[in-house]
């Protein structure tokens, strides 16, 4: 049998702060030199890009692979790669959204994970754009 090496890193971003509770030095860093953040969804898609990749490549065999290496569970994973169902357009624009500065993202995940969920590309376009012209979008 092959003998093949496979390293995944994952990046885990420290429990939030208590209201009144001092940040840390790193995060103060932080801060100070980016802008903002870059959406969830936004990082959802690449990482869904990044294991579809993956599985091509076949350094890993399949979702249930994923979900071992990444500690959660298997229909979470199908949750992140049914985003590489979008529209490419749609992806790129996912893709290139801005930074958030202040408050949450304006585009929820299960708001794209229902408009990817839909399988004409047509229609996924329809609903996004009515997406992104909803009143409390700010971007």
């Amino acid at each position: 049998m092959d003998e093949s090496k496979l390293e995944v890193r994952f990046t885990l971003a420290p429990r939030r702060a208590t209201h009144g509770s001092r940040q840390g030095a790193g995060q103060q860093q932080d801060q100070q030199t980016s802008p903002g953040r870059v959406p969830r969804v936004s990082r959802l898609l690449a990482l869904a890009m990044r294991f579809q990749d993956m599985i091509d490549r076949g350094e890993v065999r399949d979702f249930a692979d994923l979900a071992r290496l990444g500690y959660v569970t298997r229909a979470r994973i199908t949750q992140i790669m049914d985003l590489t169902l979008l529209a490419p357009d749609i992806q790129e624009e996912i893709l290139f959204l801005p930074q958030t500065t202040a408050g949450r993202d304006p585009i929820k995940e299960k708001e794209v994970r229902a408009i990817a969920a839909i399988p004409h590309w047509h229609r996924q376009r329809k609903l996004w754009t009515e997406t992104q012209k909803a009143p409390n979008k700010n971007y």
